[in-house]
Order: structure tokens, then C-alpha cells, then sequence
């Protein structure tokens, strides 16, 4: 690993955690030339299926993309970016786990949106309100009852 501050080739490992749920090694160095520290992330290179748009159109899967479609209903929410970070990783599991080469943007959706309910309902509110294309407060009334249907 060269060292961002001065290029040296030498570099050793401070400490080592896991980050992400497990998904990532978080590894703090230090450069043996300038005594500079920094910190690397180590993650497992994976080959994610292909997305299958609503118009037919096939597209590579785009993390970019699955990280700014959650993080925009999480803005001013209380979640802690290892949630968020364990969030997309699950989602990528589920994914994976799936074992098809394509899988529709409806399906990856609904995972979306069951992994948003599991962590924060305003969240998980605001992207069904898009996400389900939402015309109405009513439409809004209903997803909500549905979340707690005990309630009145």
C-alpha cells in the first residue's frame, strides 16, 4: 500500500476492525518514511446482477445509485452511518443470495423498502411515497396504517 502523503511503498498495518457488518476491514497504517497515519478499507470484490428497469431497459447494478435512493429518505433521521453501511450491505446480500444473473428494479425495491421499515418508518414512509408513486395524503394515511395496523 503506498502512502498517500509521500508515495512511500512501505507501510504497516496500526490496527484492523471490522466495519459494515462484517463487510469491510477498516485497517489504520502508518507510513514507515513520514510517520504519516491513514486509514484503508479492505472490501470483497462481488459480482452484483444486473438491474431490469420498469421500461425493459437492462442496467449494471450501481451501488452509487442503491446508496443515494436510501440515503435521501434517511436525511435528518437518527441513524448512524455503520446502520446505514449495514443496511446496504444486507440489501446486497439479499441480492446476491438470490442467484440470478438479472433481477427486476421492482424486487430490489421491495428490498429496499423492507430493510427501511426494519430500521426507521419515516424513512421507510418517505421512499414508498416515491417509490410507490404516491398521488395523495390518503395514500399516505394507508401505507401508515399499514405499518401499525393495532393503531387507530
Amino acid at each position: 500500500m503506498h502512502c498517500p502523503y509521500c508515495n512511500a511503498s512501505e507501510t504497516k498495518v496500526i490496527d484492523s476492525r471490522l466495519a459494515a457488518e462484517g463487510a469491510q476491514v477498516r485497517r489504520r497504517r502508518s507510513c514507515n518514511s513520514c510517520q504519516e497515519r491513514f486509514t484503508t478499507f479492505e472490501v470483497v470484490e462481488v459480482v452484483m446482477p444486473r438491474i431490469i428497469k420498469s421500461s425493459g431497459k437492462i442496467e449494471p447494478y450501481d451501488n452509487d445509485k442503491l446508496r443515494r435512493s436510501i440515503l435521501l429518505p434517511l436525511q435528518k433521521r437518527p441513524i448512524t452511518i455503520d446502520e446505514q453501511e449495514g443496511m446496504i450491505s444486507r440489501i446486497e446480500k439479499r441480492v446476491r443470495q438470490m442467484g440470478e444473473r438479472e433481477v427486476s428494479s421492482k424486487v430490489l425495491g421491495e428490498i429496499i423498502m423492507s430493510e427501511l421499515k426494519t430500521l426507521d418508518d419515516v424513512a421507510y414512509v418517505r421512499f414508498a411515497s416515491v417509490y410507490r408513486d404516491f398521488q395523495d395524503i390518503d395514500a399516505f394515511h394507508q401505507e401508515i396504517a399499514n405499518i401499525r395496523p393495532n393503531e387507530k
